[in-house]
């Protein structure tokens, strides 16, 4: 489990494409790997992935990306350079300071508008209309990582509003137009949702019996 509070940026160089799966290197230096093991879990982008290989002493680390993970999240379009958010996972009597994220992604949105002043920055994402009677006005949702509060809902997306500190420690700050970013959905939202809805459909078949 994460918090969505993205601990830094990290770079990734070097990418080896193999059958069905790709396996990442990053750099993120010695302090923010002391005390990992193999088999850890480390949020990439906002996806939650399996420790494989580390040097805690010259600071990289490996993971292995499957096929499915690639396809849905933006992992598989990331080039050696490109730098992507790092979350170490949630240790006992850590402080939560966003919200509980599984680093499990259900999709991707689009950037489709972007507008920057010198102190905030305002952001439109677009994505399936099927995800948004999840996604609710001031609501959590996780964006690359992050936890984020909703700003308007539309019936195609989403609005942001970052501050300067957010668009400094995560990637959100050199992200551009057309950009592709991982959404994971608020999971405390969705079972009231499902639930909801499920109850309301028994109702409704209850009633025209």
């Amino acid at each position: 489990m994460f918090t969505g509070i993205v601990q830094t940026k990290v770079q990734v160089t070097e990418i080896r494409d193999k059958a069905q799966f790709r396996q990442l290197t990053l750099h993120s230096g010695p302090e923010y790997l002391q005390q990992l093991q193999r088999g850890a879990s480390i949020a990439i982008n906002g996806v939650c992935l399996t420790v494989t290989d580390f040097d805690s002493t010259a600071g990289w680390v490996c993971f292995d990306v499957i096929a499915e993970t690639l396809g849905k999240t933006n992992l598989g379009s990331i080039k050696v350079g490109d730098v992507v958010n790092f979350e170490r996972s949630l240790s006992f009597g850590s402080e939560l300071g966003g919200h509980i994220v599984s680093g499990h992604i259900q999709t991707t949105a689009t950037i489709t508008a972007l507008e920057k002043t010198a102190n905030n920055c305002a952001m439109r994402l677009t994505l399936a209309p099927e995800y948004m009677r999840y996604i609710l006005s001031k609501g959590f949702i996780a964006v690359e990582g992050c936890s984020l509060t909703v700003g308007e809902t539309y019936a195609d997306g989403f609005s942001l509003y970052l501050i300067p500190e957010t668009l400094a420690i995560t990637t959100l700050g050199q992200k551009q137009l057309g950009d592709r970013l991982n959404i994971e959905l608020d999971q405390q939202t969705q079972t009231i949702v499902q639930t909801v809805e499920r109850i309301m459909a028994e109702r409704f078949a209850h009633a025209a019996q």
